[in-house]
């Protein structure tokens, strides 16, 4: 894996911790540093911190998927939701708060490397209703138009979507999209299908809140759509 952080001290400590659970670590004290050594050793995982000298963390994120798909969980020293949503909706896989356990986020690491190793998709295309999604490209499309979403929004859509006429949990649909660490955030889940409705327009209908459990999508979406 890659560890990309400015402080020195804490690499170092990362080193340690991790290496003596079995991973192979290397270090970036810069973006610029961490963006070459991802291109040229191709690491099974990105560790990025956000507060780098050189470039914001978030825009490293966004050049790292413009061609590469490697699992990124991103360090910060802020909780604030905005900047966390900002670093999920812009590619990140996982987002851990300074300061954190060494065990923590191995944890993370081994989440992250359990769901990049696992299945493709079964479908390249799932529709329900007047929903169209195009699992490969993440394009959304209603009644044939386009709909314009972040990476997480399609993929909160297309987990429900896979499993439409199904009651899926909070804890379910979190820890499927965001990865376990966010089993527990009903509140930041609705912010998601509050926007993904607004996005979809009338179709949004079809996004059914369960209280105190979760949401669904409608099976048949024509009938219900219309």
């Amino acid at each position: 894996m890659l560890v990309v952080d400015d402080d020195r001290a804490l690499l170092r400590a990362l080193r340690v911790g991790l290496s003596a659970r079995g991973h192979e670590v290397l270090l970036a004290v810069s973006a610029q540093e961490g963006l070459s050594k991802t291109a040229l050793e191709a690491p099974e995982v990105v560790v990025l911190d956000l507060g780098l000298p050189d470039m914001d963390g978030l825009d490293v994120v966004r050049h790292l998927r413009t061609w590469t798909d490697v699992p990124i969980i991103v360090l910060s020293a802020t909780a604030l939701e905005d900047r966390k949503v900002a670093a999920l909706d812009g590619g990140a896989n996982d987002y851990v708060t300074k300061p954190f356990g060494m065990a923590e986020l191995e944890a993370r690491v081994r989440t992250a490397l359990r769901h990049a190793g696992g299945p493709p998709p079964a479908a390249e295309t799932v529709a329900v209703g007047p929903l169209e999604l195009d699992l490969v490209h993440y394009e959304a499309r209603v009644s044939g138009e386009p709909v314009e979403l972040t990476a997480k929004e399609f993929e909160l859509l297309a987990y429900l979507a896979r499993n439409a006429g199904k009651t899926c949990t909070h804890q379910m649909v979190l820890r499927e999209v965001w990865a376990d660490a966010y089993g527990a955030e009903a509140d930041y889940l609705r912010v998601y299908v509050y926007r993904l409705r607004k996005k979809l327009g009338p179709a949004g209908r079809l996004l059914r809140n369960i209280p105190g459990i979760g949401y669904s999508l409608a099976a048949h979406g024509s009938t219900e759509y219309s």
